[in-house]
């Protein structure tokens, strides 16, 4: 008698013929012994802590590009990115901020980042250029943007006239916040080529370069926007901050607020885009019955910009505007190129290339996942 080194089993000497380096020996209960053997790996893997595990598949690595992250704007992002929503996914996402939206689609661009969480003018406007890029789960529907003159630098202001020649703050030139200025100036009857747009960032830089005197009128989302009206420093004469507003400006649903990017990215990565839609509109879902106290917990500190009330006033204001369920309304891209059409006056004729600015995909198969 003898171990067999084969099978592990103790057999007569003349029984075992196993031989390394041969998939199956010829013991006769070699076939019984290697089911069994698999049967014991399956268990295995489905066993309770303390037994061994296999090793598990890496998560991806995404890395994110935004436009002043701090800004109610891009919140679904932070929140998904603050409560591990996108490490629920499999994912490693990195998000980097930058100072506008525009910085934040040129650092896409250059392959600094994979994803863009930004405008989705931002798609029509590259489509315009022949580059394809694609929106693919909706955070806003609504701008969440106002202007508002400087009560200091300009208090005798009247009129929208008025600020023919001054200097208007933006968070990057190109970014949304410059869209937006100059969609209202128009409305206004002022052409947005008399005045002048200065990038001033996001955050507490923009409060500054208000204060500062560096601007007379600032174009930007909340809570840089409540603050300053809040403590009196700014008029609002321009207001996208309600859906209502939007509607009523743009005459339909108005899309924002976006993670959008290269369509080959969409068609190499499709499972990472996949679980990047996930974790939106899972954010998109907290955000419908978040507390005050749970937000406040979620964001970090520097994002209130020292003031609470305020962040949170400003948030039950917008609250609103962001996506239920991730998807592009019906009659957003159209709206949206309607009203770039009237800045951008290249960018009017044939919509037939709408349907590759977005996709619904993505955000349809989320949306069944978390019941929204």
């Amino acid at each position: 008698m003898r171990l067999c080194k084969g099978c592990g089993t103790i057999v007569a000497l003349q029984q075992c013929r196993f031989r390394p380096f041969s998939f199956m020996h010829r013991h006769p209960l070699s076939r019984r012994n290697f089911g069994a053997l698999s049967a014991l790996s399956a268990v295995a893997a489905c066993a309770p802590a303390g037994w061994a595990q296999p090793a598990r598949p890496a998560p991806g690595r995404i890395t994110i590009a935004v436009g002043g992250q701090g800004v109610l704007y891009h919140l679904p992002l932070t929140i998904a990115d603050r409560l591990g929503f996108f490490q629920a996914e499999g994912l490693d996402v990195t998000v980097q901020d930058y100072a506008g939206g525009a910085l934040a689609l040129q650092a896409t661009q250059a392959g600094a980042a994979q994803v863009c969480s930004g405008a989705y003018e931002h798609t029509l406007r590259q489509h315009a250029r022949g580059h394809d890029y694609r929106a693919f789960v909706l955070q806003g529907r609504a701008p969440q943007q106002a202007l508002g003159v400087s009560m200091r630098a300009m208090p005798g202001y009247r009129r929208p006239g008025d600020l023919k020649g001054r200097r208007i703050g933006v968070s990057a030139p190109g970014s949304s916040t410059e869209v937006m200025a100059r969609m209202l100036l128009a409305r206004a009857g002022v052409n947005p080529r008399e005045v002048s747009f200065v990038g001033v960032g996001s955050g507490a830089a923009a409060l500054a370069a208000l204060r500062a005197g560096r601007v007379h009128a600032l174009c930007h989302a909340d809570p840089v926007m409540a603050l300053l009206e809040q403590k009196g420093e700014v008029r609002i004469v321009g207001d996208l901050r309600t859906l209502h507003a939007a509607q009523d400006l743009f005459g339909g649903a108005m899309p924002a607020s976006c993670l959008y990017a290269p369509q080959a990215f969409l068609q190499k990565e499709p499972l990472a885009a996949q679980a990047l839609a996930n974790g939106i509109v899972h954010a998109l879902k907290w955000l419908q019955t978040a507390a005050p106290a749970d937000l406040v917990k979620a964001v970090p500190s520097s994002y209130l910009l020292g003031d609470r009330a305020v962040y949170l006033a400003a948030f039950n204001r917008v609250r609103e505007t962001f996506s239920p369920h991730g998807l592009m309304p019906d009659d957003g891209p159209a709206t949206a190129l309607r009203a770039l059409a009237e800045i951008h006056p290249e960018m009017a004729g044939p919509r037939t290339g709408l349907s590759r600015t977005f996709t619904n995909d993505l955000a349809r198969k989320a949306r069944l996942k978390f019941g929204v």
